[in-house]
């Protein structure tokens, strides 16, 4: 069952599929915490790798940039893949002024400034949320390790830069938006349309409000906090047979 995105049959996913942006990084991820990690889909160079965390078989699989990138492949995992849960792991802008760099936001909900949601033809507003079993398995995975995830809403927007007078930054923040990033509304509709599970975790690797940020090869291989919680959630969920 190839799509024109992946050769896979769906016999090579996990239940539980984690998705980085970066093609690197599902590599990383695969190579440093997966047992007897399988490539099994390298179409465009996006990386997709199944192997055993704890005993349980998980996928890591990245997703590209952007919500038309990750609105392509996790509609071919949720609709021709049978995968039930997918977790998007990546990095994102600090907007609330207490969030620091290296801190773990869980988006309980994803605003946007995107067109991505008209596609469903709704006729009014569709609000995009995590599914709530999922995120309390993160929650619950995280304060194993010690670990306090920041929940809250997030701002997934189609833009990284401006033009002049473009930047509406200040209005997400006074709306209480933790952070800001570029997947999440669109992987939370597929997955409301597919009536399957979908959760982003995010590490915060700049703030747009103070000069600070993490390097390309910190944000690479050091997310080893949010990478853990969300391979402990993979477990959780096949423990509860979701």
């Amino acid at each position: 069952m190839p799509t024109p995105h992946n050769t896979a049959v769906p016999e090579d996913f996990g239940k539980t599929v984690l998705m980085p942006g970066d093609p690197l990084r599902s590599k990383y991820i695969a190579e440093t915490f997966l047992q007897d990690a399988k490539l099994v889909n390298n179409v465009r160079g996006v990386n997709g790798y199944t192997g055993l965390w704890k005993g349980v078989p998980v996928t890591v699989m990245a997703s590209g940039m952007g919500m038309p990138a990750i609105g392509i492949y996790s509609w071919e995992l949720f609709n021709f893949y049978n995968v039930e849960n997918i977790i998007r792991i990546g990095s994102a802008g600090g907007i609330r002024d207490d969030l620091q760099l290296m801190d773990i936001v869980a988006a309980q909900a994803a605003c946007t400034d995107s067109n991505y949601l008209a596609n469903f033809g709704l006729k009014g507003t569709f609000a995009p949320i995590a599914d709530f079993t999922l995120l309390s398995a993160a929650i619950e995975a995280a304060k194993e390790r010690g670990t306090e995830l920041k929940v809250g809403n997030i701002l997934s927007s189609d833009h990284f830069y401006y033009p002049e007078g473009g930047d509406c930054t200040d209005q997400w923040k006074r709306m209480g938006v933790l952070a800001t990033e570029m997947e999440s509304a669109a992987l939370y509709a597929n997955a409301a349309y597919a009536g399957k599970r979908a959760l982003c975790l995010c590490t915060i690797s700049d703030h747009l409000y103070r000069e600070e940020a993490l390097s390309p090869e910190e944000r690479q291989t050091s997310f080893h906090r949010m990478m853990e919680i969300a391979l402990d959630t993979a477990v959780r969920m096949e423990n509860l047979g979701k």
